[in-house]
């Protein structure tokens, strides 16, 4: 099923959660909805789903208009942050839920349980109750029971903001492979630009209710639409009246066109590449990446002074009246 979302505004009192906001989702695709607190992220997943009302603006689901299709009829999925588990009921009552409201044949329910528990590696803890479970198979448990009635959208919202890195970083590859099985038109929303890039197909960069950017992970990586895309997915410094990525920078020993004269504060070491902790003279910090090899040519030190450029035509212009406590801070 595509998603088509069409100039979509929503309000709440005098905050704006949306203005105007229009994205194509394709059908089978798994896309993050990515940005800060406040950006308008999951009212746009609430809207999809059926949950929220727009103030003006559609939502097509396979072309056709379904803004105003109540949720249980829209064919949708959704797995909140907190699982929302019936701590009442088994692992496989909870996978089982939809299905038994909708008076399903028992065989056709424990057939189709089974498949899912398998799916989501939960097979051998259908008799357990949420509470005897981590926080990750707590979350399988949820995608389970989102996909038991087979929708044709499945939508998550923060769905691993509540768990600790490791389980998280656990559940994002497993998430991957199990889009790639089961192919259903999938959007989850998270502010953790990693989880974003490494996940998804294409990503939808909001910033307080606008659409800022829709692209592949790469795309928005290597060619951001405005500054706010630059400085939120990646790591952004400021050199001279320009945010570059710090990979981007590179130091010589002699000055040349557009150098910024800097000095070496720290050097740290971290596998293959390094981290230089540089200042200009105005007492801006920034930071470089170097590879250990470039590095080691250029038999760097604490204290020493070198010039900083980035290629011409890389990087984004920027402002260079913003305050000293933005420059050089890696964002991302």
């Amino acid at each position: 099923m595509s998603i088509e979302i069409c100039n979509v505004s929503k309000r709440f009192g005098t905050f704006t959660a949306l203005d105007d906001v229009s994205l194509e989702i394709p059908e089978g695709s798994l896309t993050a909805v990515l940005g800060p607190s406040g950006s308008g992220k999951s009212t746009l997943l609430r809207i999809v789903a059926g949950l929220e009302r727009p103030d003006s603006g559609e939502v097509l689901l396979s072309g056709k208009d379904a803004t105003g299709v109540a949720p249980q009829r829209r064919d949708v999925g959704f797995v909140f942050q907190h699982y929302a588990a019936f701590k009442h009921m088994t692992v496989r009552d909870n996978v089982a839920f939809a299905l038994t409201i909708r008076k399903r044949p028992k065989q056709e329910i424990r057939e189709r349980v089974d498949e899912l528990l398998e799916l989501v590696q939960l097979q051998g803890f259908a008799d357990r109750y949420p509470s005897r479970l981590s926080g990750g198979q707590r979350q399988r448990m949820a995608l389970a029971r989102a996909l038991a009635a087979k929708p044709r959208v499945l939508l998550l919202d923060e769905p691993f903001g509540a768990l600790d890195a490791r389980v998280r970083a656990e559940l994002r590859d497993w998430l991957r492979r199990l889009h790639e099985e089961v192919r259903v038109t999938t959007v989850f929303v998270t502010h953790d630009q990693e989880e974003a890039m490494e996940v998804a197909d294409r990503v939808a960069v909001l910033d307080h209710g606008h659409l800022e950017q829709v692209g592949a992970p790469a795309d928005l990586y290597d060619a951001p639409a405005s500054e706010f895309v630059l400085r939120f997915v990646g790591d952004a410094v400021r050199l001279g009246s320009r945010l570059v990525r710090p990979q981007e920078i590179t130091l010589r020993r002699w000055p040349d066109d557009g150098a910024v004269e800097v000095e070496i504060e720290r050097i740290a070491v971290l596998g293959a590449d390094a981290r230089v902790d540089l200042a200009d003279g105005n007492g801006v910090r920034l930071t470089a990446r170097l590879r250990r090899d470039e590095l080691e040519d250029l038999d760097l030190g604490r204290g020493e002074i070198v010039w900083a450029s980035a290629e011409p035509l890389r990087g984004l212009a920027a402002d260079t009246s913003a305050g000293d406590a933005e420059a050089g801070q890696a964002l991302g």
